[in-house]
């Protein structure tokens, strides 16, 4: 190998572990950020042979631990499924794990960036929700007025009124994917790309993307998902790869100093 291959073999090492240092800060900066899936990076020796290059980068789909948040609104995934929101503005949908939901001064259920929860919606009295679109609270019975809502492990949202009647106005709907790896992150604990991840049913319905049905996780009202980020893995990838970036260069201050000495030796 040519003291110039060893150069560039050093140089393409610095890149590659760059790269899978930046992946490690990033797991660890959202130790804390909800529902937040981390990462891995893979290394393949390049074409020529001479070097390493970044071969992936991996997200670890895996769930993170339930914590109770007394929030009724609040919802996790037990299991395989993510929620859809619909932007209000541009209808774009996203799925996500982050169920910090709240009911909006519109009485629709959101997220934090204000994109609605979709599911099925319409119900009163005793008909059910059977209408496709973003959950919005329901008209109380005349003479009454909303007292509480809460949310089934099954996604009905049940709303309890002040003359004690009750009714299924919404239901939570889950999305599940034949290739998670598919699903971009966009921020904001969103995924896009959802069509090239192949939903398991191409519209929402009730009969099988309700949580608990057709291999979909439940929920679980009142708490939220944590990251699945494990401290421990990260610091040990970190030193794996500050170690394999501190030899490499070493190489590259080797390589420079022997075509240094190379340039020297012509010089009369």
């Amino acid at each position: 190998m040519a003291l110039i291959d060893t150069l560039g073999t050093g140089v393409s090492a610095l890149q590659s572990f760059t790269t899978g240092l930046d992946t490690v800060a990033n797991d660890i900066a959202n130790i804390n950020t909800t529902a937040f899936k981390g990462a891995s990076t893979t290394f393949a020796d390049t074409f020529s042979g001479a070097g390493v290059q970044v071969s992936a980068t991996t997200t670890n789909f895996t769930q993170g631990s339930l914590v109770t948040t007394g929030v009724n609104t609040n919802l996790a995934i037990s299991g395989n499924g993510y929620f859809i929101v619909q932007d209000p503005t541009t209808s774009a949908q996203y799925a996500t794990r982050d169920g910090t939901f709240s009911f909006n001064s519109s009485g629709f259920l959101v997220n934090s960036q204000g994109y609605e929860v979709m599911g099925l919606t319409g119900g009163a009295g005793t008909t059910l929700p059977t209408s496709l679109g973003p959950i919005k609270e329901g008209t109380p019975p005349t003479g009454t007025q909303l007292q509480s809502v809460t949310i089934s492990n099954s996604g009905a949202v049940v709303e309890t009124y002040s003359d004690g009647s009750q009714a299924t106005t919404n239901q939570v709907l889950l999305q599940n994917f034949t290739n998670q790896t598919a699903l971009t992150s966009v921020g904001g604990n969103l995924y896009t790309g959802l069509t090239a991840a192949g939903p398991m049913t191409s519209t929402l319905a009730g009969t099988t993307n309700s949580p608990g049905s057709s291999g979909l996780g439940t929920l679980l009202a009142g708490s939220i998902e944590q990251s699945n980020v494990d401290l421990t893995q990260e610091f040990a990838s970190m030193i794996e790869m500050q170690r394999a970036f501190e030899a490499n260069s070493r190489i590259v201050t080797v390589s420079d100093t022997i075509l240094q000495d190379i340039i020297n030796l012509k010089q009369p």
